[in-house]
């Protein structure tokens, strides 16, 4: 039985946070200005992109839209990704 629970340094989420981090990074956004967007210290931010923190959906959905993204917009680069 596979555990569903993954690693934030799974290979899912370690493309989850490639693709986070290049459309913080293509917007010009630094850490502590998307982190100003969200209403949460910067230190999320940097926690989220080196893995030592995982989000829940909530969290997601905000981070997404502080990039200006649709999470189902996300969710669709991460399967494109994995095929």
């Amino acid at each position: 039985m596979k555990n569903i629970r993954l690693s934030v340094h799974s290979k899912e989420h370690t493309k989850l946070r490639q693709l986070l981090i290049r459309r913080r990074l293509d917007l010009g956004l630094s850490q502590r200005a998307l982190a100003e967007r969200m209403d949460v210290v910067h230190s999320f931010v940097g926690k989220v992109e080196t893995g030592d923190r995982r989000m829940d959906i909530f969290e997601f959905i905000d981070y997404c839209r502080a990039l200006n993204w649709k999470p189902e917009e996300v969710l669709q680069s991460l399967q494109e990704e994995a095929v």
